[in-house]
């Protein structure tokens, strides 16, 4: 499968810069995100470098056949009806396992919006999981990460940085005017 995804990467004209997070837990940020292609491009790239990214996905799409392909593609369904924490379910799901790479859109939406998430600072405060700021940049259609994200205690400060970051690498997304890193 290894090989077939990065075949099919460097066909679609895309290049990995980056190899498997090597921390047994952590959440990797993707940025930008404006379209369902974000997902099909990350994970063929995290396949193809030989890891397992988990995603989350309302459970609602976890029916016969779609679930069987969304969980052996590391999808991991959630609940979002009644008030029920999807934070808790993804904080759950992590201590029970040894090992879980966790992509992760603050952004929530692939529209255009000034308010990041911080679902990931709480994921990973309660996890001990290394944050990682990746990218997919459909302007040099590269993929992948280059650095950690520290956290402090100050989940709005983080953000703050982690929009600093994509603003001075100038990602861009499929589509442009969805996405905003402004404050």
């Amino acid at each position: 499968m290894k090989a077939v995804c990065r075949f099919l990467l460097n066909v679609l004209g895309w290049k990995a810069v980056s190899g498997v997070m090597p921390h047994k837990k952590a959440i990797i940020i993707g940025v930008p995100h404006t379209s369902a292609w974000d997902f099909v491009i990350s994970w063929l790239y995290y396949t193809s470098v030989g890891g397992v990214a988990n995603i989350v996905i309302k459970k609602e799409f976890f029916f016969w056949p779609l679930g069987f392909f969304l969980r052996k593609m590391g999808a991991i369904p959630v609940d979002r009806s009644n008030g029920v924490s999807v934070v808790k379910q993804i904080i759950e799901e992590m201590n029970k396992r040894e090992m879980m790479h966790l992509a992760i859109t603050p952004e929530g939406t692939r529209e255009r919006t000034k308010k990041w998430k911080a679902g990931f600072h709480t994921i990973a405060k309660a996890t001990g999981a290394v944050v990682y700021l990746g990218f997919f940049d459909f302007g040099r259609k590269e993929i992948g990460w280059h650095e950690t994200l520290e956290l402090t205690d100050d989940p709005q400060a983080d953000i703050r940085r982690m929009k600093a970051y994509y603003r001075s690498r100038g990602v861009i997304g499929k589509h442009p005017d969805q996405f905003s890193a402004e404050e």
